[in-house]
């Protein structure tokens, strides 16, 4: 409920907030709004990249499909990378659940969840 909020709100994604799924070939099937793509697979050899490009960045949400393993992972990856730079200016969040749980529970909403796919899920 306080990612729907946050993404309802007048925040602006990629500015105030990023929402990182780190979901590989599972990616398909559904996506929360405005969500960046970065594959578990790939994420160590990623995450100097995505450390730059959202410096300015205060709000970091991660998930995967269960947020059980690959997310919370990514996320402390991403946070130990940010720190090493000094910068503790932002908080770093793994989404409770997942996209599994978000997606059924907002599905129907196009402001909140896009490509949804009922066949995959």
């Amino acid at each position: 409920q306080e990612l729907a909020k946050l993404i309802k709100s007048d925040k602006v994604p990629d500015k105030d907030y990023l929402i990182v799924d780190v979901r590989d070939e599972d990616w398909k099937g559904g996506n929360i709004k405005g969500s960046r793509n970065y594959p578990s697979q790939n994420f160590l050899s990623d995450v100097d990249d995505l450390v730059k490009r959202t410096k300015d960045v205060p709000i970091m949400i991660f998930h995967c499909k269960l947020s059980q393993e690959r997310g919370p992972k990514a996320a402390r990856i991403y946070e130990e990378t940010r720190n090493a730079l000094h910068d503790a200016n932002h908080n770093v969040y793994v989404l409770q659940g997942g996209f599994l749980q978000f997606g059924e529970s907002y599905k129907d909403d196009p402001v909140l969840v896009e490509n949804w796919r009922e066949i995959i899920w």
